[in-house]
């Protein structure tokens, strides 16, 4: 029970205190599971975030699914999925019965102008963390510039064809450098 209230909490507390959406959240929930819990070193962090990002839907609620269910099982998936989801659902449900008119308001509207700037710097810092730990070696260096560059000039295509391609070609490099290549 203390574990599911641990996981409730801790993914309630990312979901409460964190604004501009789920890559934001990434820094605040890897120092609660990282550096407080202790419950996933560094390096398995940035493998889940890797994982959960692949798959379909919010990345903070896949993260709060996997890193709960991990703990333990699946009650702690659900703990884990109830804490991040619940505070937004509670602001959001507050916003729309009792401030309707919020973006309409000069000073929020100011607020939240200035609250983008930090969340693109929150976004760019995780992923140049995430890039630090992954993409090591000639071999993803050079796909992760291929996918950047498809990403950029291909800005029509959905999001999971570079995944999966990606994916695909990692296989096919695997099964050409069976004998330890050089990556």
């Amino acid at each position: 029970m203390h574990v599911l209230w641990q996981l409730f909490s801790s993914f309630f507390k990312v979901g409460a205190f964190t604004i501009g959406g789920g890559y934001a959240m990434l820094p605040v929930m890897r120092r609660d599971i990282v550096e407080r819990l202790g419950w996933l070193e560094d390096d398995e962090f940035t493998e889940t975030i890797a994982v959960t990002q692949s798959a379909p839907g919010a990345i903070a609620v896949n993260t709060a699914i996997f890193i709960g269910n991990k703990q333990a099982g699946i009650p702690g998936a659900l703990a884990g999925c109830l804490g991040v989801i619940l505070p937004s659902f509670m602001i959001i449900l507050s916003i729309a019965v009792f401030f309707t008119n919020i973006l309409e308001w000069e000073p929020a509207v100011k607020f939240f102008a200035g609250v983008r700037p930090a969340v693109v710097a929150l976004i760019a810092h995780v992923a140049w963390k995430m890039a630090r730990k992954l993409v090591r070696g000639r071999f993803f260096i050079a796909l992760f510039a291929v996918a950047l560059a498809a990403i950029v000039l291909l800005p029509g295509v959905h999001p999971v064809i570079f995944i999966i391609a990606s994916g695909l070609v990692t296989l096919a490099w695997a099964a050409l450098n069976k004998n330890g290549g050089e990556q």
